[in-house]
């Protein structure tokens, strides 16, 4: 047995998680979710010196600011879209014939305005542009959001369906890379903090085909993706659990983000996986939090 398998399913034998039959789609204990709430107690405070505009989105994006995000030239084979029934009585009892017969009643499902947030920092960007020019100093934003991306596991660091918390950077090119050397900083202070081995890297995001390779060797040439890694289901494949990343000026030109000054909005963000690093204490500290260490107990729960 593998070890990601073992983990997952030393997790579910501890009722960390809970199994719904679908790889990368688990309930949570109240002891999960306890981690997480107190680790984003942790970034809360690590965060607290740069004062902040916090916004909660919901799992769901508007489907056109998606589509003009540009998310599917680059990641189609992740994204998820939201489709319901829009049919009449007749279409309903074909449908009802059709899961009665065990076929495919999904076929005549239509798509709604909504699709599943692949990053929770999407539908920040054409929510601030209609606020018009960032303000001088440009602007700081903290946000946390359910997200979805199709890439089914057994790896439990490798959700569908995970958490990401993130603060976002918007400014000029100066203002943006000084906050994200800023966190990386942070990210490895914190990350001591509750004794995790950590390393980081250059990095990329997993571009779809022919044309995504020349972006993701583009994007690690540049330096525009550093990664936090944690050896979490395997010590040779570390898992990704924090992200560092410099957007240059793609946002703010697909949104019309502009400074204070007119000029195009150059946009950074740290992101935190919180199912991950919730999963990166449990394997590294013991499934039962009463028995962590102190200073790591101390560090979440004071």
């Amino acid at each position: 047995m593998d070890m990601q398998t073992s983990l997952l399913d030393r997790l579910f034998d501890a009722g960390l998680l809970i199994d719904t039959g679908v790889d990368g789609l688990y309930g949570r204990s109240g002891a999960f979710e306890d981690v997480i709430q107190r680790f984003e107690g942790l970034i809360s405070a690590f965060g607290s010196s740069s004062p902040s505009e916090v916004i909660r989105f919901p799992p769901g994006m508007n489907r056109s600011h998606f589509e003009g995000s540009g998310y599917m030239k680059s990641f189609p084979q992740l994204a998820g879209t939201v489709h319901s029934f829009c049919g009449c009585e007749l279409d309903h009892v074909n449908l009802l014939q059709c899961m009665a017969e065990g076929n495919d009643w999904t076929k005549d499902q239509k798509a709604t305005d909504i699709v599943l947030t692949p990053a929770a920092c999407y539908p920040l960007y054409p929510t601030i542009a209609k606020r018009g020019p960032l303000p001088a100093g440009g602007g700081l934003f903290d946000l946390q959001s359910y997200c979805f991306r199709h890439e089914p596991s057994k790896d439990p660091a490798r959700m569908q369906l995970f958490r990401m918390r993130e603060y976002v950077r918007m400014g000029t090119p100066d203002e943006v890379m000084a906050f994200r050397q800023q966190w990386m900083e942070r990210g490895q202070e914190l990350i001591a903090a509750v004794q995790l081995p950590v390393e980081i890297d250059v990095a990329n995001d997993p571009f779809f085909g022919r044309a995504g390779k020349m972006l993701a060797n583009n994007q690690r040439d540049q330096a525009l993706k550093f990664e936090l890694l944690i050896p979490v289901t395997s010590t040779a494949k570390k898992t990704a659990c924090l992200s560092f990343n410099y957007h240059q000026d793609h946002f703010g030109k697909t949104w019309g983000l502009t400074t204070s000054d007119g000029a195009v909005a150059h946009t950074a963000c740290v992101g935190f996986g919180l199912e991950r690093i919730a999963l990166a204490l449990f394997a590294h500290h013991g499934l039962d939090t009463a028995d962590w260490p102190a200073p790591v107990r101390k560090a979440l729960w004071g």
